[in-house]
């Protein structure tokens, strides 16, 4: 780690994540195993509630940041590069994202996807594919901000050194109840 990382204390990081130069982590967010976090120029802020799990790159691009917002999951093996995530995004294992990219609100990137240089992906999009292209028009809030949820919740356990975080009645109750919140909040933001 090195000068200019800004980690709120509730956050996780793995003992194994590396993180280099202007680097911001919002609260209750999680960094896993093996993740590489570089900014040798512009810099890389990651939002509250997100998760960037094992073995992912997460790197600035020649003329832009990386911005990432809350309540994202960058799942497995993914590189981000130079692009902004919106909140309440999902980018599957192995995706990559390019330089320039956006990739709109409550959306999700499917697993092995390539988003190619400044492509502009639309809010509540479901997008696969190499190059990726948007394959249907979704909200995919509650979804996405539970997968948010369970990291944390897994996050916060690592901290403590408990690692079977998702298991038992207690769990259960807990993510029962969380889900009912996040369909609260979905019908009050979209008037249902």
């Amino acid at each position: 780690m090195s000068s200019g990382l800004i980690i709120d204390k509730t956050s996780f990081l793995h003992k194994t994540s590396n993180i280099y130069g202007k680097v911001k982590i919002g609260s209750f967010s999680s960094i896993w195993p093996n993740v590489v976090i570089r900014s040798e120029m512009h810099e890389v802020i990651i939002g509250s509630h997100t998760n960037i799990q094992d073995f992912s790159m997460v790197h600035v691009g020649s003329s832009t940041g990386t911005y990432i917002g809350d309540y994202c999951s960058i799942t497995h093996h993914c590189t981000i590069h130079g692009c902004i995530i919106e909140d309440n995004c999902l980018i599957g294992i192995n995706s990559t994202i390019m330089d320039g990219a956006r990739i709109g609100k409550n959306s999700i990137v499917a697993g092995g996807s390539f988003v190619k240089e400044g492509m502009q992906i639309p809010e509540n999009s479901v997008v696969m594919g190499v190059p990726a292209s948007v394959k249907k028009n979704k909200n995919n809030f509650i979804q996405n901000r539970f997968n948010a949820f369970m990291y944390e919740i897994n996050g916060q356990a690592y901290s403590k050194g408990e690692y079977r975080a998702w298991e038992g009645k207690t769990f259960q109750k807990k993510a029962e109840k969380q889900m009912k919140l996040i369909i609260d909040e979905f019908e009050k933001i979209n008037n249902v």
